[in-house]
């Protein structure tokens, strides 16, 4: 695929993506995107990445989701990015999360 296109079209995704705040609908997009496998994926990175910034040890957090320890290593590497969108995304959660639990 050209490089051009692919990028093309990551950005046309996810600015749909931040345009809107209908969970319902993303969840509903997701699942017309992604197979349930890739879906599963998809969760358990992220998942992994909460248990990475909770303190969870990789070697538990390949236990819990029967993952390899590569795919920890390399969430955890980005997690630790000056940056990180995975810090981002997850200082985003708190704020829902203490939205939702007042």
């Amino acid at each position: 695929m050209d490089e051009k296109l692919e990028q093309d079209g990551l950005a046309e995704v996810c600015a749909l993506l931040a345009g809107t705040n209908d969970a319902v609908l993303i969840q509903d997009f997701f699942c017309c995107l992604f197979t349930p496998s890739e879906l599963q994926d998809m969760v358990k990175r992220w998942l992994l990445v909460k248990e990475i910034d909770r303190g969870t040890t990789q070697r538990e957090i390949a236990r819990m989701f029967g993952m390899s320890l590569c795919k920890i290593t390399r969430g955890s590497k980005e997690l630790k990015k000056e940056g990180s969108a995975f810090r981002a995304m997850l200082e985003r959660a708190a704020l829902l999360d203490g939205a939702s639990h007042p």
